[in-house]
Formats: C-alpha cells, structure tokens, sequence
C-alpha cells in the first residue's frame, strides 16, 4: 500500500489524496519515525517528497527500511545528486533549468509558464506514477525493490520532449511558428460576445473544412494557408471573421465537424458538455462540485466511485491499529507522536 510521509500539520488543504487514507506523524520525533519505519516494512511504494538528505536525518532513508521489496520513490526539484541538490524551487524555476521555458512565450516573446501543470503535474507526478509502475513490473521478475531518483526539472524536460525531436517545426524566432503562435491557423480567436474559439486546422483538408463552414472560402484575395509572410494578414481575416458571430453561434457551425474549432468551455460547461457527460468524464464531488474521473478507463473495471477527500490525519488510528495495541496508539497521541 502506497503511503504519505509528513511533518504533523494542522492546516487542511486539497492535497490530491481523493481515495487514500490519511495518517499524521511527527517525523522530529524518534517514535514517529520508528511508526515510519514499521509501516514501510509492509508496504509496497514511499514516496519521499522532501529535499535530499533529509529523510536520511530523520532516519527514514533507504537504507534504514528493512523491506528489499520496497519502492523509495524520491520527488525532488533538481534530484539527489549534483551542486542544486539542496536548492529551493517551484514549477516556473525548474521550468526554467530544463529548458523548457524558453520555448512556451506569449506573442509578445516573453516566457510564459502554464500555471504549473508541467513540471509538478507531468514532470514530477505523472514521471514518477510511470517509474513506480515500471519498478513494480520489474519487481514482479527479480523481487527486488528499487530507489527511484526525479528531479521534476528532468522530468519536465522529458515530458517536453517533444519540443527537442521536432524542433524542424519551430525553425523561426520563438512566437512565429506553426504550434507556438505564429501560425494564424492554430491559436485562440476572440468571438462576438467576448468569449473565445480554439482553432487548429494544421492540416490541408481540416483547414478546407475551416474555410467553409466559417463562409472565407468565398474571399478571392485569402492569402495562402503555409505563406508566413502573409501569416499577419490572414490572422486580422480570420480575427474580423470570428467577431461576426458569437460563441454559441460559432459553436453550432463548427460542431462534429473536422474544422478542428472548438468553443473554449469554462469548466463547468465542460463538465455539462453532451460528450463528456455521455463518457462521464466528470464527476460529483461531496460538496457538489465537478471533478475530472480518473484516467484511462479499463474493460475490466466496473466503473469509478467518488470517494471523500481525507481530513489529514483522518485515518491515524484505523491505520496505527493494525500494527500497534489500543494503549500504544493512545500514548501515542497523547505524546503528540501522531494526530
């Protein structure tokens, strides 16, 4: 069973842990750090998500686990090793170090991070779900576990991958190309009623679908589509075209089409959406808000059940209770070991 390691805490936050079980433990004192210990003996994956070294201070590194079956997972900003090991960051800084900053900029050149999806969510989240699967695929053949070393300023490279094998498609300065805003065919177009339309009709035949449903078809001076130095014409065509309309109307037009436009949805109409309700592609929560259902479906799974996001510390007892008697939990929380 995959657990969470943490400092006690007496704040409660959303912190991703729908469908886990919660247990708060005072890792500063050595008989939190013995309950650590006990628990990881039977368990199957830790995830170490502090700075180097210090799971090793409070006692708690690998090498103090008494589990050869166990998956040490370490999720850190620049790694384990190396002279930024021991460095403070967030997403946009380890963004910054993979190189991949230098290539999401707004039309004004300018680096823009996307909030901070890549390096947290893909570069360290989903990085590290694929090593923890592979690891335990490869435990199934040597029953042996493994330590897993990611920086999340490697893994957002590695999720940016793309960006270094195709960089034939970004041969221009950053801003003029055909994915990064440059393209008048693949961007976001303002709409009649001040919302937006999503266009990426980057192939021949989607944008022929593009030009005639939108009625630009029929204009005899339409500059090339592959022209980039006619790129600034035909994006003020497109632009005065998309104001004609509103939204919804643009939304009616273009709908199952292969334009390749869309409507830019809030996420509450994405969840009301008539193809994403049909998948069920979100959610209720308890509080009776949407949600994204867990990702990829499988043919042997008999659907998703929302589950309630934990209180910290919510599940201590149920959890120490299973290792420890009724006297050693109460002394434990007594003690202010765990809460």
């Amino acid at each position: 069973m995959p657990f969470f390691a943490g400092n006690t805490v007496t704040f409660n936050i959303d912190q991703q842990s729908r469908g886990k079980k919660s247990i708060a433990l005072n890792l500063k004192d050595p008989s939190g750090q013995k309950i650590l210990r006990s628990l990881a003996r039977s368990s199957d994956v830790l995830l170490d998500p502090f700075r180097p070294g210090v799971m090793e201070r409070l006692n708690c590194g690998p090498e103090r686990i008494a589990n050869d079956r166990l998956i040490f997972a370490r999720l850190s900003g620049f790694g384990q090793t190396g002279p930024m090991r021991d460095v403070a960051g967030h997403d946009i800084n380890y963004l910054a170090q993979s190189g991949v900053l230098d290539s999401l900029r707004d039309s004004t050149g300018k680096p823009c991070p996307p909030v901070n999806l890549v390096a947290d969510f893909a570069g360290g989240g989903v990085m590290m779900a694929l090593g923890v699967t592979s690891a335990i695929i490869e435990r199934g053949n040597t029953g042996k576990g493994q330590v897993l070393d990611l920086a999340m300023s490697e893994g957002a490279a590695y999720a940016s991958g793309f960006l270094w094998s195709m960089r034939s498609l970004f041969p221009g300065a950053k801003g003029t190309n055909m994915l990064d805003g440059g393209a008048p065919f693949y961007g976001v177009y303002e709409t009649k009623d001040g919302r937006f339309m999503a266009l990426g009709a980057i192939e021949p035949q989607f944008y022929q679908v593009f030009l005639e449903k939108s009625g630009l078809k029929e204009l005899d001076d339409l500059p090339n589509q592959m022209d980039q130095e006619e790129w600034g014409k035909l994006r003020k065509i497109i632009e005065e075209k998309f104001l004609e309309k509103t939204q919804q109307e643009w939304a009616d037009i273009f709908d199952m089409t292969d334009a390749c436009v869309s409507p830019v949805m809030t996420a509450e109409e994405a969840a009301e959406n008539i193809h994403n309700k049909e998948r069920n592609s979100f959610l209720l929560d308890e509080h009776g808000q949407f949600f994204p259902r867990p990702v990829p479906g499988s043919s042997t799974s008999t659907g998703f059940v929302p589950t309630i996001q934990p209180n910290v510390g919510q599940h201590t007892v149920e959890i120490l209770s299973e290792l420890y008697s009724k006297r050693e939990v109460r002394k434990f929380l007594e003690n202010g070991i765990v809460s």
